[in-house]
């Protein structure tokens, strides 16, 4: 949980499942999040090797932040079955 239990971070991987994305284009598909809060997240994640900055075309997932996207798509499914 230490790296998605933060708000935003699911939703900027899940954001990276359809490939690499500027930081402008988390603030566009994320319209609510605060600039700060998502270089915070972006930065975290970068940390843990879950995502990694590709230059030009902004930051993409690792193997490890490819290995998340099941278990977020299971926590997906699960919330839709149970709320």
């Amino acid at each position: 949980m230490r790296v998605i239990g933060k708000k935003w971070t699911a939703l900027i991987l899940c954001d990276l499942t359809s490939g690499p994305k500027r930081f402008r284009d988390f603030e566009v598909s994320i319209p609510t999040i605060n600039p700060r809060t998502l270089a915070a997240r972006l930065e975290d994640l970068s940390t843990l090797g879950v995502i990694t900055k590709c230059g030009s075309t902004g930051y993409r997932l690792t193997k490890k932040g490819e290995a998340l996207i099941p278990v977020l798509r299971a926590m997906a499914d699960w919330g839709d079955t149970y709320s």
